[in-house]
């Protein structure tokens, strides 16, 4: 069943919502995936100076990870208000928190200034920065989707496309300190002016962001009689595990390509500069296809979409290290945009719209947050594991079957799943369990 019609001011709401989301998912991701860059080739010579190159990068990635370890818990945190109080004050809490993180980020003493407790410090605040992105990417999509009486994929692919939105900028901004830096000039002060630009963004951020109203589909229903979480686990269990299998290919590969790959390539011999350009085309690429795949998925589903994009990003997996290991430019380029831009965008964008209709309204900040952010540890362990398993020894080959193998789990899971892409916002999803109480729980009625 469609979504049914609502008052005609909500458009208005519609463009201002959308806007919203997709400057948060910007801002959030920028700070966020700045880190990724900076662990990649900054923070193993500033906060583990101590260890040895292959160590200290290992190190280095895994502060990088505990913010992806991080993201359930801000999921379940924020879902939990943001459900029984509304998105809208979740979102502007969330975008405050990862704006002081990144801050803070951005003055923190070196190993050689305080020892130990640099890194102790940096992995505090990353843990702010993974709670924050996992308050955020739910209640933003949200705001979107249950403002939407139509094309729902396409307007909560805003929220996905600020992703690589903000990998663009993070880059650019980067990119920018790198050529009007020394090497050392960088690593000593340079890399702190993009973390204190946060403060900059999450002003304007917030002033957008302020100006949305609540959802309609969440002002017309009444608190659950149990708590957002035990919603989830009691009535949508089945459509969690599948959420987290359809996502996790997604986010591994995306680790992999915006992280380790980063990290390999400046390895194999490529300037980091070189490496930092290719990203930032490919990141441009995903931004615009990320959009166009959520709006085919509102025409053809979101099953054929997510299915097209595993098996494509599978192929893809093992090709990316040839065409790396070739020394080309060109190849390299090619490589990134192929994967970051054509392949992975069609399994990462129908998850926004897809998760928003696998839960129900007051359950659903949680479930989707949930769903979405413990698939996305893949993003967060896959550049450890790859670069373990290099340090180790093994090939690019395994990395590769790896990578393969996520894409047949989500490949396993869109099929388990029903299509939703028809689905009402207002009605129970398909896969809820329905028994009496839960029911009853489930009646909608005004909130008082």
């Amino acid at each position: 069943m469609a979504d049914s019609p609502r008052s005609p001011g909500s458009s208005t709401q519609l463009r201002k919502a959308v806007l919203s989301s997709f400057l948060g998912s910007v801002i959030e991701y920028y700070d966020f995936l700045l880190y990724a860059t900076a662990a990649a080739v900054v923070f193993n010579k500033v906060f583990f100076s101590s260890l040895s190159p292959v160590v200290g990068t290992i190190a280095s990635l895994g502060t990088f990870t505990t913010g992806y370890l991080a993201r359930p818990l801000g999921g379940v945190i924020f879902g939990h208000y943001g459900d029984l109080l509304g998105r809208k004050r979740m979102l502007v809490i969330t975008m405050t928190l990862m704006g002081v993180a990144s801050a803070l980020i951005g003055v923190l003493p070196t190993y050689a200034q305080i020892g130990v407790w640099a890194p102790i410090l940096l992995i505090v605040l990353r843990v702010l920065q993974g709670i924050a992105v996992g308050g955020e990417w739910g209640g933003a999509v949200l705001m979107s989707a249950e403002h939407a009486t139509s094309r729902r994929g396409l307007w909560a692919s805003f929220t996905g496309s600020g992703a690589p939105s903000g990998m663009v900028v993070s880059t650019l901004v980067l990119t920018l300190m790198t050529s009007v830096t020394t090497d050392s000039q960088f690593l000593s002060w340079g890399w702190r002016i993009p973390f204190l630009l946060s403060v900059v963004l999450v002003a304007i951020g917030l002033f957008v962001r302020l100006k949305v109203d609540e959802t309609p589909v969440f002002a017309a229903t009444r608190a659950p009689a149990s708590p957002p979480l035990f919603e989830v686990l009691r009535r949508y269990p089945k459509n969690l595990l599948l959420a987290i299998g359809v996502g996790f290919a997604a986010f591994v590969v995306q680790g992999t390509l915006t992280t380790y790959c980063l990290s390999y390539a400046v390895h194999v011999g490529f300037p980091r500069q070189t490496v930092l350009n290719a990203l930032t085309l490919s990141s441009a690429g995903a931004a615009v296809t990320v959009i166009g795949y959520a709006a085919l998925s509102d025409r053809v589903g979101r099953r054929p979409v997510v299915l097209g994009g595993a098996i494509a990003t599978a192929v893809m997996s093992f090709l990316l290290f040839p065409m790396i290991d070739s020394k080309s430019v060109g190849l390299l380029t090619l490589a990134l945009v192929l994967g970051q831009s054509i392949t992975h965008p069609a399994i990462y964008a129908p998850l926004a719209p897809l998760y928003t209709e696998l839960f129900g309204t007051r359950a659903r900040y949680t479930g989707a947050s949930l769903g979405y952010q413990i698939a996305g540890i893949g993003a967060g362990v896959a550049p450890v594991v790859f670069a373990s398993i290099a340090g180790a020894g093994g090939g690019t080959g395994v990395i590769s079957a790896v990578m393969a193998a996520c894409c047949l789990l989500t490949v396993i899971s869109i099929l388990a799943l029903r299509e939703t892409h028809k689905s009402d916002l207002t009605e129970e999803p398909h896969g809820a369990v329905t028994d009496v109480h839960a029911l009853a729980d489930a009646d909608p009625a005004p909130n008082a």
